[in-house]
């Protein structure tokens, strides 16, 4: 293992914070080191493996998919790229028409903000404090963190930042401003998995139709049944302009879309491309995903497991934690301290876990994990929080 360490960091770009850790193998909520070492795995690719590693539907389409075409360009048509985009078109939380398919939630925000631009023909933005959106320059200029930004600067300028679950603030950025569109998360993830409150959504949804500004959600991290419906705007009865989507999308392929709203028209041609983007491959995935993710009812079990898992995290009563929050199985537990050490004690415990900002242990899980191996990440949790 300490090969395979040695030679990723000496020849990495280096913009990872490593842990001597090297993962092989997977399956279900777990996966192994080259030691052979069990985890749960509650990170989950920062939330992609909700269908679980190493699936078995989607390793299979995977295969025949690989055997039969593995590109074909945007300019002509393919089967699976079809049946993919009428797949997600049916089951969009609303009257949503078409999709952009693409590769990341970096790339589906950055086509979603160049559509805000063209269709309104304004040029400003307005995003959260603590969102967070992707790192290309234009999901990156809507991202709050100042460290991602600042060494990279000047951005994509006329985004304005307001506080989170603060309608208010919202009204007064939107009045008298050139604001094509406001970017939001249901759940803020990298913020500290924050969860928006209804009235403050629909009233943003409202606002948004008032200004003749497009409403764009990111559901990157929240999207595929992770907050316990197959998309977190169903628990608001949301039904935005844009809808950005990745991770959970193709059962770890790489793979992102831009869910577009029938209000919004036929979008003009050549405003938008990519070369991976919507490849039979990804497509393949991502069909078999989507259709163990309804067979299996993932969305439910994220619903019963969620509110099960955040009832024996906020059981732990350690005096070192402020607050547990969270919706289905997108949990953080906030600390009164920073979380960095207890998630690297939580390793040596075999489970893995992420942080969500300094304070926050976040966890993904994917959706396939069982009670009992909660049972084991909470059991694991007070233990270090009491050690």
């Amino acid at each position: 293992m300490r090969d395979i360490c040695e030679r990723e960091v000496k020849y990495e770009s280096g913009f990872y914070r490593k842990r001597p850790v090297a993962l092989v193998r997977g399956e279900g909520a777990r996966v192994w080191d080259a030691e052979g070492r069990e985890y749960i795995d509650c990170i989950g690719g920062h939330g992609v493996a909700v269908v679980g590693h190493a699936n078995p539907a989607v390793a299979e389409a995977i295969a025949a998919q690989a055997r039969k075409l593995l590109t074909c360009p945007n300019g002509y048509c393919n089967d699976v790229r079809a049946e993919l985009l009428e797949l997600l078109v049916s089951i969009a939380p609303g009257d949503f028409g078409r999709a952009f398919l693409c590769n990341s939630g970096a790339e589906a925000v950055e086509a979603a903000l160049k559509m805000a631009r063209i269709v309104t023909g304004k040029t400003g933005f307005v995003a959260a404090m603590r969102g967070f959106h992707g790192r290309t320059l234009g999901a990156l200029s809507c991202t709050w963190r100042k460290e991602y930004r600042e060494p990279v600067e000047p951005l994509v300028p006329g985004v304005t930042f307001v506080p989170y679950n603060d309608l208010e603030a919202m009204a007064r950025a939107l009045e008298g401003n050139d604001v094509a569109g406001v970017i939001l998360e249901v759940v803020q993830g990298e913020g500290g998995v924050i969860p928006g409150k209804g009235e403050y959504l629909r009233g943003i949804e409202a606002l948004c139709r008032e200004h003749n500004a497009l409403f764009i959600v990111d559901e990157v991290q929240t999207g595929f049944g992770r907050t316990g419906k197959m998309f977190a705007c169903e628990h608001y009865g949301l039904e935005p302009d844009l809808l950005c989507v990745a991770k959970g999308i193709a059962g770890g392929v790489p793979m992102g879309a831009v869910l577009i709203h029938r209000r919004l028209g036929r979008m003009p041609a050549r405003l938008h491309g990519s070369t991976f983007g919507g490849n039979p491959l990804a497509c393949a995935a991502a069909l078999a995903a989507i259709r163990y993710i309804r067979e299996e009812g993932l969305p439910r079990r994220a619903a019963e497991l969620g509110a099960y898992f955040l009832e024996r995290l906020r059981g732990l009563s350690s005096p070192l934690v402020r607050e547990v929050r969270g919706l289905g199985l997108m949990v953080g537990v906030e600390l009164k301290r920073a979380a960095r050490p207890f998630i690297d004690a939580l390793v040596d415990k075999g489970v893995l876990t992420l942080p969500a900002g300094a304070t926050v242990i976040r966890f993904l899980p994917p959706l396939v994990i069982s009670r009992e191996e909660l049972d084991r990440v909470a059991e694991a949790v007070g233990e270090v929080l009491h050690g």
